[in-house]
C-alpha cells in the first residue's frame, strides 16, 4: 500500500469515516491502532474541542514538513504525525493513558505497559517451592487473574487476560505459551504477542507488580469492593 493510501486511511479514521480495508503491515498497523485510539477517545465537553486539536495537528505537520530528518532515519511524516497527535489529545484532554504508536525507527512493536492499582494490596499467589526455575504458573485473586513464572531464579508476572477483547487464557505448557481461545492469539510467558490471526495485532499482557518473601510469592492487586 502506498504512502499516499495509508494516510487517506488514517485521516479517514481521525474523521469517523469508514476506510477501504486493507491488510496493513506492522508499521502501517502501529499507525493505524494509533489513529484509532485518539479516535476512541472521544472529546467530552470539559475536554479541547475537536478544532482545536485539528489546529494543533495542522501546525505540528507544517512544522514536521520543514523539519529534515535526521541523517540514516526511517522516521515518516504520518508517523510523527500521527504520535504528536495522539500525544497532544492525551495531555489536552486525559483521555487517553495508554496508546500505543509507531516507535520512530518505524517499528510498530507495542510497549508492554505494567498494571498499577491506585489502590491494592499484596496476595500470596504460590509458594516459592511450587515455583522452580522455569516454571510457569496459574493465578486468580478474584480482581486479578494472571500468570506467574521463574527465570533466572527471579519470579514475574503478567496478566492472564488477552489484550484484545479480555478472553481468559489458558496456559500451553508444553509449548510454554498462553493462549486466547477467543481469536487464535498466543503470547510467550512474559506477555510479547507470538501469533495472531487478527487485522492488528494486540498489545503485550500487562506486567503485575511481584515479590517473594518468606518463601511465598505475592502480587500486588486492586482490593474488591466489601
Amino acid at each position: 500500500m502506498s504512502e499516499r493510501e495509508v494516510d487517506r486511511y488514517v485521516e479517514d479514521l481521525l474523521a469517523g469515516r469508514r476506510p477501504h480495508a486493507f491488510r496493513p503491515d506492522d508499521a502501517e498497523a502501529g499507525e493505524i491502532r494509533a489513529a484509532i485510539e485518539l479516535r476512541a477517545a472521544r472529546l467530552g465537553s470539559d475536554a479541547p474541542s475537536e478544532e482545536f486539536l485539528t489546529g494543533l495537528q495542522r501546525r505540528l505537520a507544517d512544522e514536521i514538513d520543514s523539519a529534515p530528518a535526521p541523517p540514516g532515519s526511517r522516521t515518516t511524516r504520518r508517523t510523527v504525525l500521527i504520535g504528536t497527535s495522539v500525544a497532544a489529545a492525551a495531555a489536552a484532554g486525559g483521555v487517553i493513558d495508554h496508546v500505543v504508536v509507531a516507535g520512530l525507527d518505524g517499528g510498530a512493536s507495542a510497549a508492554q505497559q505494567a498494571l498499577t492499582p491506585n489502590n491494592g494490596a499484596w496476595h500470596p499467589v504460590a509458594a516459592s517451592a511450587d515455583l522452580p526455575e522455569g516454571a510457569t504458573l496459574a493465578f486468580d485473586v478474584g480482581a486479578v487473574r494472571g500468570f506467574v513464572r521463574r527465570r533466572d531464579g527471579i519470579p514475574s508476572a503478567v496478566s492472564g487476560v488477552c489484550t484484545h477483547q479480555g478472553c481468559k487464557l489458558w496456559l500451553d505448557a508444553p509449548a510454554a505459551e498462553l493462549r486466547c481461545p477467543c481469536h487464535t492469539t498466543s503470547f510467550t510467558t512474559d506477555g510479547q504477542v507470538v501469533t495472531h490471526q487478527l487485522p492488528i495485532a494486540p498489545a503485550p499482557l500487562p506486567r503485575l507488580r511481584i515479590r517473594e518473601i518468606n518463601g511465598v510469592i505475592e502480587v500486588f492487586a486492586p482490593t474488591e469492593p466489601a
